[in-house]
């Protein structure tokens, strides 16, 4: 059985190769999760181990889907809240890890507390990341919920 955690980093994947791939992110999702070519990512990458259930295919291509739709909005609060970064210093792993919880942070509240996605965008960079760069997507995030969404106490 696939976690959420799980579900969510396949979006950070998705999103990524959206940065790359100037394919639809539909087309692109359903690409993706054809299950003979899903099976052969499994080989790759633990994290394909398991296909998504319906639930979980909802999720991902929610995300992935939102991301590719908010793009240029997220992008902009990225640039906002990386002090002392310019984007095209940022990597486009870093970057889809912070769109995709920006966008759980902007259009999810209800489904994802604040901690929470920021604490799994940060776990999910600890697996890519150099450590100065898990503190970079810390503090782009917790910045982002300070100064957009009323402070981290709230959600």
């Amino acid at each position: 059985m696939m976690t959420r955690t799980a579900a969510r980093e396949i979006a950070v994947h998705l999103s990524f190769e959206e940065s790359v791939n100037p394919m639809d992110a539909g087309e692109m999702f359903d690409v993706f999760f054809d299950r003979d070519y899903y099976a052969t990512l499994s080989s790759e990458d633990e994290l394909y181990s398991d296909y998504p259930d319906d639930a979980q295919l909802r999720y991902i291509r929610r995300l992935a889907g939102g991301v590719a739709e908010h793009s240029a909005e997220l992008d902009s609060y990225i640039e906002k809240y990386s002090r002392n970064w310019r984007f095209e210093r940022i990597s486009r792993v870093a970057a889809a890890i912070i769109r995709v919880a920006m966008f759980e942070l902007l259009y999810m509240p209800e489904e994802i507390p604040y901690k929470a996605a920021i604490n799994e965008a940060v776990t999910i960079a600890k697996g890519y990341e150099e450590p100065d760069v898990v503190r970079f997507v810390n503090g782009v995030l917790g910045g982002f919920v300070k100064g957009e969404l009323g402070g981290a106490d709230e959600k």
